[in-house]
């Protein structure tokens, strides 16, 4: 239920971004883009394509015949399918994880990655930080801060280890801190790099003073897809 209402919200927060005046339309995706996250539990694969080129075809028709202006008509839908793509089909990856064996552990791991990373990184980068990571995109971040943050990542997946999971040797520990918390770095910046492009501050404002829920899951939902792979291709138990 968490996860379907990242999704709902998420969506409209980016709608609200990218397509501010289509409403009806932002809400419909929302409604499309969070019953698209549970497919997986139908363990049908054919019903998930079958979901997304569904939704595919009805926004088509939806844009088509309600064409606001026709000069920017093909960027309205390019951002209708970005979200998609961007939000369920990346959340859609924890809910997977979560079926995997030891799901519940490796959902600690995204989390304990991501928080130790953040934190890190911002300690790091206000006491030692003097060169720009990516100014175009997020002038404070600095490369110490970056460096700085992968080394806490390290710090949460050894606790994870010595803690509750021992499954997890120490290679896979470092692998994946570093995989994921890079990719969470990643995913920090594409939403920034989206905000700066919209001309916004924040995706949304229900956690007063932290912005919307795109704030706060934009690491999470670049780590699921790359946990989720390496948990079941690479991950030995």
């Amino acid at each position: 239920m968490l996860l379907g209402f990242c999704t709902f919200v998420g969506m409209r927060e980016f709608y609200s971004m990218a397509l501010p005046d289509r409403k009806a339309e932002s809400l419909l995706a929302a409604i499309c883009g969070t019953a698209l996250i549970f497919t997986p539990l139908a363990n049908n694969n054919t019903l998930t394509f079958c979901l997304i080129m569904l939704s595919f075809l009805g926004f088509a028709l939806l844009f088509l015949f309600r064409i606001r202006d026709i000069s920017t008509a093909a960027r309205d839908i390019a951002y209708a399918a970005l979200a998609f793509i961007y939000i369920p089909a990346m959340i859609m990856h924890l809910l997977l994880l979560r079926q995997t064996p030891y799901g519940v552990q490796w959902l600690i791991v995204i989390m304990l990655i991501v928080m130790t990373n953040d934190s890190t990184a911002y300690y790091v980068g206000s006491a030692f930080g003097k060169r720009p990571f990516y100014p175009l995109v997020s002038p404070k971040k600095s490369i110490e801060g970056s460096i700085g943050g992968l080394f806490g990542s390290i710090g949460g997946t050894l606790i994870a280890k010595f803690t509750f999971f021992p499954q997890l040797t120490i290679t896979d520990a470092l692998i994946t801190a570093v995989c994921i918390g890079f990719i969470g770095q990643f995913g920090d910046l594409f939403e920034s790099m989206l905000k700066r492009s919209f001309g916004v501050k924040d995706s949304g404002t229900i956690f007063p003073g932290h912005g919307g829920v795109l704030d706060r899951m934009d690491s999470i939902i670049f780590a699921a897809p790359v946990t989720y792979y390496y948990a079941i291709y690479i991950f030995k138990g």
